[in-house]
């Protein structure tokens, strides 16, 4: 059965992906609440009015929250563990065959960062990078990175353009492959399997942020499934650390409980 991705990607409606999880991610609904509470209160209608207003302020508070935002971490997207040294050694030891890569799947990218005087890639992409190549270089396997321009970007280089020359020039570790093409995370797995598959890689090592990883290897699976390929997934998670549970909103806790319920929208919509 098709998924809601699949019937946004058939109207081609996926430029408009990003402005429609505007509307419906925090904080804007809780806006769009408070404003809605103010007219309630203008036509008289007080109880209504200021039930409104008082559960948007509580949810503008709370959504800034890290202990929501863990909460809805743990129940919403599940991230796995990062891998332990156990399991990054038994990677060592099957990187002789070269059937399994690693890759990296990236998160955006700046256009043009002046203080470079070219185009660079988001902090996000930048840790992913940074954990995708410690570990290409402590289990010898090669490494990919998936990532194009993403729906209503500007043009420029490809995230996977600027991914290879950091690599190359500021980690001293070039990337095996760079696929360029994708723009979302169903077309960072379809693209990347199909590159892959052709290169004899039976196994992948998925190298993302902990609250994406559930929704990347859902990704994974079924650009697998749609291709017959047989292609072992395994998950490497980053930024997976306990964090302290604290109820005074900060940035950190409302950019994550803002991922996690973008992840987890993800998840059911099928992309």
């Amino acid at each position: 059965m098709p998924s809601l991705n699949d019937l946004i990607q058939t109207l081609e409606l996926g430029p408009w992906k990003g402005a429609i999880s505007s509307f419906v991610l925090p904080p804007a609904p809780l806006v769009i609440m408070v404003l809605i509470g103010a007219v309630m209160l203008r036509r008289k209608r007080l109880a209504l009015g200021w039930t409104l207003i008082w559960v948007a302020c509580l949810g503008l508070w709370f959504g800034s929250t890290t202990m929501l935002a863990n909460v809805l971490t743990m129940a919403l997207v599940k991230p796995p563990p990062a891998l332990s040294s156990g399991a990054v050694a038994d990677l060592k030891a099957v990187a002789p065959a070269q059937k399994t890569a690693i890759v990296v799947l990236g998160a955006g990218r700046e256009a043009f960062a002046p203080e470079y005087g070219l185009s660079n890639l988001t902090g996000l992409s930048m840790e992913r990078l940074r954990y995708g190549i410690w570990l290409g270089r402590t289990t010898g396997l090669p490494v990919a990175f998936s990532g194009g321009i993403g729906h209503g970007m500007p043009a420029g280089a490809s995230e996977a353009e600027i991914a290879t020359r950091i690599a190359a020039t500021e980690f001293g570790r070039p990337l095996k492959w760079a696929e360029s093409r994708s723009r979302d995370t169903g077309e960072n797995a379809q693209f990347t399997v199909s590159l892959l598959r052709e290169a004899g890689v039976e196994r992948i090592v998925v190298v993302t942020h902990g609250f994406h990883m559930r929704r990347s290897i859902g990704a994974f699976q079924r650009a697998i499934a749609r291709q017959g390929a047989a292609i072992a997934l395994v998950p490497a998670p980053i930024d997976t650390a306990a964090r302290t549970y604290g109820w005074l909103p900060s940035a950190d806790g409302a950019f994550r409980v803002r991922m996690a319920l973008r992840e987890w929208l993800g998840i059911l919509a099928g992309a």
